[in-house]
């Protein structure tokens, strides 16, 4: 036992010894980074984010060494994967499955975030990283879907680079510049794959780094709204946190077990999910002489989509579309009310939000149908108020009385 202590101590010192900087980094980030004690199920979400990506970038690695990025060749490829690949058939569905749980845990992460003021001061600029995280996943998302050149890829990829048509004057040059080509054709694919495979992934994984020491430096927020860091005992540790690590680590696992569970009876069970993961239309060779019955994007996409078929004009619907992603950089600036957490937050508060949650999930099925009149009107009344949420948040923020917050996590020892 003696050997073995004196072994790993050498080896640590001998380690220090040469990045004296790892291990106050490790202390700052992990075992003395203190976090509020009362984190709830909501705080899993941004761990599960985590997870995913490094599934994503994982199976995306053992994907690209087969796939051929060619117009003549990608559908074939990806066939060859699912068919004569030993276990490709399981990486492919582990990648698709992986793309839309992706979507869940961030949507829900972001949910959180509005329900417990996790935007508010300090945390502003966490807030307006997390949205660049958000804002680049949905590019590498429409990427990646373009990738397989299924039928809905290659025409869920001419209407979105189309859209950019609508913009005055550059608008036919700019559309023309992404395509690489006057159609989409073999140049889109190549430039799309690289973008996907490289690119992009490099950005989203420097946002997510200045997005957890963004947050490590103001500290987590918690269900109550309330900064721990006001609290503290003799030396200085908050009374109501404990230690990141091993306390949140070995907690985690049980969440991140759970979600596993769930995501292996997807990809066994129903990898599909009813043609929501992956489309029908997909599983058909891009064709441009025919056109599917009903053009439409993946399932988290469609909250948008519903925003651009609800506006007439075309480019309007395209500056309603993209201002309904952006304007949710705001946030923290819309929000004038005094406390966090909506818990302690008036009724009004609680149902606005709660209506907030429905529009968007039902913007998201309006999204998936065909667009029938009715559809299309009670698209445009829920567009209105999905933005009026927004810009009458400064007066309807301000209004009602607010439950008085506790100077510490209740139920504390």
């Amino acid at each position: 036992m003696n050997i073995i202590e004196r072994s790993v101590s050498n080896a640590t010192t001998w380690f220090n010894e040469r990045a004296p900087g790892f291990l106050p980094f490790y202390k700052k980030h992990m075992t003395e980074y203190y976090a509020p004690k009362n984190f709830n199920v909501w705080y899993y979400f941004g761990v599960l984010a985590g997870i995913v990506l490094v599934n994503q970038i994982v199976t995306g690695i053992f994907l690209t060494m087969n796939f051929k990025p060619s117009a003549a060749e990608a559908f074939a490829s990806v066939e060859y994967i699912m068919r004569d690949v030993e276990g490709g058939w399981l990486i492919r569905y582990m990648h698709s499955t992986g793309a839309s749980l992706f979507f869940v845990v961030v949507y829900l992460h972001m949910f959180r975030a509005m329900l417990y003021g996790s935007y508010q001061k300090p945390r502003e600029l966490v807030w307006v990283l997390g949205m660049l995280i958000f804002l680049t996943l949905m590019a590498e998302a429409f990427l990646g879907y373009v990738l397989p050149w299924g039928q809905m890829s290659y025409w869920g990829a001419q209407v979105i680079i189309n859209l950019f048509g609508a913009v005055p004057v550059i608008g036919p040059e700019l559309t023309e510049w992404i395509r690489g080509d006057y159609l989409v054709s073999d140049a889109t694919l190549n430039r799309f794959f690289a973008l996907h495979v490289i690119a992009l992934p490099l950005v989203i994984l420097l946002l997510v780094v200045l997005h957890l020491g963004a947050l490590h430096e103001v500290g987590s927020n918690n269900p109550e709204g309330i900064d721990i860091k006001k609290v503290k005992d003799e030396n200085g540790k908050p009374l109501d946190g404990i230690p990141f690590h091993p306390y949140y680590t070995v907690h985690d696992l049980f969440g991140i077990g759970f979600f596993l569970t769930i995501a292996a009876f997807i990809l066994f069970f129903a990898p599909t999910f009813g043609g929501l993961f992956l489309e029908y239309d997909n599983f058909i060779p891009a064709d441009p002489m025919v056109t599917p019955a009903h053009i439409k994007p993946v399932w988290y996409f469609t909250p948008y989509y519903a925003m651009l078929r609800a506006v007439p004009d075309k480019l309007l619907g395209v500056m309603t579309m993209g201002g309904a992603v952006l304007i949710l950089f705001g946030l923290p600036w819309f929000d004038r009310c005094k406390v966090k957490s909506i818990r302690y937050r008036p009724m009004l508060h609680k149902v606005l939000i709660t209506m907030f949650a429905v529009a968007f999930v039902v913007l998201a099925y309006l999204g998936m149908q065909a667009g029938s009149t009715t559809q299309t009107w009670i698209a445009r009344i829920l567009t209105v108020f999905y933005f009026g949420f927004f810009l009458t948040m400064p007066i309807w923020s301000a209004m009602g009385k607010t439950k008085e917050v506790p100077a510490r996590v209740p139920d504390h020892e």
